[in-house]
């Protein structure tokens, strides 16, 4: 799986707005419509509402499915949760009980719900939720029942998006088709790491990734990969912090480099979908941007060629 994360826009999207996806050999495109949370203790999901962007809802994610299908993008549908200031969706826990039976309801419903789009739209994966450590620690026997409820609406192939540090605590892999992680392996304490260093501080994460297949007997998905193209882009791959202003392109290409060099070409790796794609191509990124987006720096020739390399 080639992909990406087609970031949801309050705009409808066009042919002109898959090309840049087929440009890079990418046969896979991750849709990601939200569902909102007030704060980190508020038990309610709220999604779907007429506040949100037109890519986030129910009618915006069908719309994108259907139009990234027609130039043979195949998809993940990965509906998300936001907390309000964009706190850490992992941190998501309840202070009493029905503070925690109102987040399973409201978070069932959510996920349900898009779990029936994805059948009735032939979506070929469902990711079941992302980066939600403590409610699954809290919550584990809601989980296995909602992976229940899932397959009896919906027939395709699933996973889950555990963080880098989460997946090997993460209980229901079984009832699954792939082990989602979110790749953001930090890799280097340098300011520009080097091909070489990033190659060295991956080994130990190849190796603990391709145990905890044999072990499960599961594929490897990257549910997210990506470095910024800042300083210090591979010391905290994850932090998203706009302070971090000073572009620095070549090490988000070293990194970048090395994360396919060591993944990519292994049989119990199924691929990944690069952090992240926004459908607007020609006015993203940029040699002076300096967040996680490739597009139109030089990693994007990087993730074409072995986007290339490794189609099907």
């Amino acid at each position: 799986m080639n992909g990406v994360s087609f970031v949801a826009s309050r705009d409808t999207v066009s042919d002109n707005h898959i090309t840049p996806l087929v440009n890079i050999h990418s046969n896979y495109a991750a849709v990601m419509p939200f569902g909102f949370i007030r704060d980190l203790n508020h038990p309610e999901v709220q999604y779907n509402t007429q506040r949100q962007w037109f890519g986030e809802t129910k009618s915006g994610a069908k719309y994108y499915i259907e139009k990234l299908q027609k130039q043979n993008i195949k998809v993940m549908l990965k509906p998300q949760i936001w907390v309000r200031h964009g706190e850490f969706t992992g941190h998501i826990t309840m202070t009493n009980e029905d503070h925690w039976n109102t987040l399973e309801s409201t978070y069932a419903n959510f996920i349900l719900d898009y779990a029936k789009l994805a059948e009735t739209a032939h979506v070929d994966m469902f990711c079941i939720g992302t980066e939600l450590e403590q409610f699954i620690t809290a919550r584990p026997e809601f989980w296995k029942s909602l992976i229940v409820d899932v397959k009896k609406v919906y027939s395709g192939k699933l996973t889950y998006a555990a963080n880098w540090d989460e997946f090997e605590d993460t209980p229901f892999w079984d009832s699954l088709d792939y082990i989602g992680v979110n790749a953001y392996f930090p890799v280097s304490p340098n300011k520009t790491p080097s091909y070489e260093d990033a190659m060295a501080g991956l080994k130990k994460y190849k190796t603990l990734v391709s145990e905890f297949s044999t072990t499960n007997n599961k594929p490897i998905l990257f549910t997210e990969f990506g470095y910024r193209s800042v300083d210090y882009s591979g010391k905290a791959p994850w932090n998203s912090d706009r302070a971090m202003t000073t572009v620095n392109l070549d090490a988000q290409v070293n990194c970048t480099k090395a994360l396919f060099d060591t993944f990519w070409a292994e049989k119990w790796f199924a691929g990944g979908f690069v952090w992240k794609w926004f459908i607007n191509h020609d006015q993203s990124g940029g040699e002076n941007d300096s967040r996680f987006t490739p597009q139109n720096k030089p990693v994007e020739q990087v993730i074409k060629t072995y986007y290339n390399q490794f189609s099907q």
